[in-house]
C-alpha cells in the first residue's frame, strides 16, 4: 500500500490533484464555521442537542445548521433538484430522448439541475428559517423584512458555492465533489456523536454493550465492501470477422454487473423524503385550524425519529428499495447495453442478439438489484433496530452515515486506481 501510495504522490498531475481536493475540502470548512449575525448561536446548540429531528439534519450538513453558518442548507437543494430531474426524465419524453443522446445530452440536464438548485436554494433557506423561528426559544429574534432577506440570499449563495465547489472537485480533483461533501459533514460529526455514546456507557460495569456495537460496526463495514466491491459476470463472446483481409474479433471476456449499481444515491433521495413528515408536523403543529395543527402531530408522532416508530423504519426502508430500482433503472439500460454489444460483433452465449439479450440482462439486473436494495435497506433502518435494543444507543448516524463514507471512500479509491492504471504501472 505505502509503494502504491509513493508511486502515486510521485506523479505530478495526481498529486495537484489530491491537493486540489483537500484544499477544497478544507476551504468548505472554514465556510461552515462562518456564522451569521443576529442568532443567538449558545441557545442554537442548546436546541440541536436536544431535538433530534434537527439533530438529525445537523449532522447530515456537517454542524452548520447549528452553527447558522453561510453554508447553512449544504448541497440538500442541489440534491433534491437531482431528484426532480431524474423523476421527470421518467415523465416527459423530450427529457427522457435528451438523457439518451450521450454526453451532450448529460451535460444538458446537469445544467437544468443547477438552474433548478437556485430556487430550490432560496425556498429551502426560507423554509428552513422560517421553522427555526416557529420552535420559539429565542433561536431567531425579530427581524425585519430587509434582514430576513439577507439571511435568505446569503444561505443561497452559500449552497449555491458549495454546489460549485463540488463541481469543480469533480471535475478538477479526485472522486465525486457532492458526495465528497456530504461524507465530510458525517465525518465531522463523528467525534461528538462518538463521545455522546461513549459518555452514555460511563459507570456501567458490563462491557458487552460497547463491544457489541464495535462488533456491529465492523460487520457493517465488511458487509458495505462486499456487497460494493461484489459483481455478477456476464460472459460475452466476439465472432471472428475478416476486415481488410486481417482477421479480427474470436475472443471472449466478461460484462461486470454490479450488485448495487446506484452505490449511496439512494439512501441520500431517501433521507431528504424522510425528513418532510416531521419537518411538515414542527411546521404545521401550531397552526390555528384545529384538524391542520391535530393532522400534523399525528403526523409527527406517526413518523417520530426519536424514538423511531414502525411507520418511520418501513417508510424508509420501502423508500430506499424503491429508490434503488428506480435510480439503476436510470444509470443501466439494458437495451442500450445490448446494442452496443451487437454493434461490436458480440453475443452472450445461448441468447439471440438484439431483444432477447435485452430481456436477459434486463432479468439478471432485477435479480442483482434486489439483493442490493435490501441490503441498502437493512443497512438504513439497523441503526433502528440497534436502538431499540439499546436504548442508549444513538442512532443519528448508524448504517446509513457508515455506508455513506464507506462508499465515497471506495469511489475515490477507484478513481485513483484507474488514474494510475491509466499511465501503466508495471503494479497493475
Amino acid at each position: 500500500m505505502f509503494a502504491k501510495l509513493s508511486k502515486l504522490w510521485k506523479v505530478k498531475d495526481l498529486r495537484n490533484r489530491i491537493l486540489f481536493t483537500v484544499f477544497i475540502l478544507f476551504l468548505i470548512r472554514v465556510l461552515s464555521h462562518i456564522p451569521i449575525p443576529g442568532v443567538d448561536l449558545d441557545s442554537m446548540k442548546e436546541f440541536f442537542e436536544r431535538s433530534r429531528l434537527f439533530g438529525l439534519l445537523d449532522v447530515f450538513s456537517g454542524g452548520t445548521i447549528k452553527r447558522f453558518s453561510v453554508a447553512m442548507m449544504g448541497v440538500g437543494p442541489y440534491i433534491n433538484a437531482s431528484i426532480i430531474i431524474q423523476l421527470l426524465t421518467h415523465v416527459i419524453p423530450s427529457l427522457e430522448a435528451l438523457q439518451k443522446e450521450g454526453e451532450d445530452g448529460r451535460k444538458k440536464i446537469n445544467q437544468w439541475t443547477r438552474w433548478l438548485s437556485v430556487p430550490l436554494a432560496f425556498l429551502q433557506s426560507y423554509g428552513m428559517i422560517m421553522l427555526l423561528r416557529s420552535q420559539g426559544q429565542g433561536l431567531i429574534g425579530e427581524i425585519t423584512s430587509f434582514d430576513l432577506l439577507s439571511i435568505i440570499l446569503i444561505t443561497a449563495t452559500g449552497t449555491i458555492l458549495l454546489m460549485w465547489l463540488g463541481e469543480l472537485i469533480t471535475e478538477k480533483g479526485i472522486g465525486n465533489g457532492i458526495s465528497l461533501i456530504i461524507a465530510l459533514g458525517i465525518i465531522a460529526g463523528l467525534p461528538s456523536i462518538v463521545a455522546s455514546v461513549g459518555a452514555s456507557y460511563v459507570g456501567v460495569s458490563s462491557l458487552f454493550p460497547i463491544i457489541g456495537l464495535i462488533v456491529l460496526s465492523l460487520v457493517v463495514i465488511i458487509a458495505i465492501i462486499y456487497v460494493n466491491e461484489g459483481n455478477r459476470f456476464i460472459p460475452v463472446s466476439y465472432a471472428r470477422r475478416v476486415t481488410g483481409g486481417r482477421l479480427y474479433g474470436g475472443s471472449d471476456t466478461k460484462l461486470p454487473l454490479k450488485l448495487n449499481t446506484s452505490g449511496v444515491i439512494p439512501i441520500i433521495f431517501a433521507m431528504s423524503f424522510m425528513i418532510f413528515p416531521n419537518l411538515i408536523s414542527q411546521f404545521f403543529s401550531n397552526a390555528r385550524t384545529p384538524w391542520i395543527a391535530e393532522g400534523a402531530k399525528w403526523v409527527g408522532k406517526a413518523f417520530n425519529v426519536s424514538p423511531p416508530t414502525i411507520a418511520y423504519g418501513i417508510l424508509y426502508f420501502v423508500l430506499v428499495v424503491a429508490f434503488t430500482f428506480f435510480y439503476t433503472s436510470v444509470v443501466f439500460n439494458p437495451k442500450e447495453i445490448s446494442e452496443n454489444i451487437q454493434k461490436q460483433g458480440g453475443f452472450i452465449p445461448g441468447i439471440r442478439p438484439g431483444n432477447e439479450t435485452a430481456k436477459h440482462l434486463g432479468f439478471i439486473i432485477i435479480r442483482i438489484t434486489l439483493f442490493g436494495a435490501l441490503f441498502l435497506g437493512i443497512i438504513s433502518v439497523l441503526p433502528l433496530i440497534a436502538q431499540g435494543a439499546y436504548s442508549s444507543f444513538d442512532s443519528l448516524i448508524g448504517g446509513t452515515g457508515i455506508l455513506i463514507i464507506v462508499s465515497v471512500i471506495l469511489e475515490t479509491l477507484r478513481q485513483l486506481e484507474a488514474q494510475m492504471i491509466m499511465r501503466s504501472y508495471e503494479d497493475y
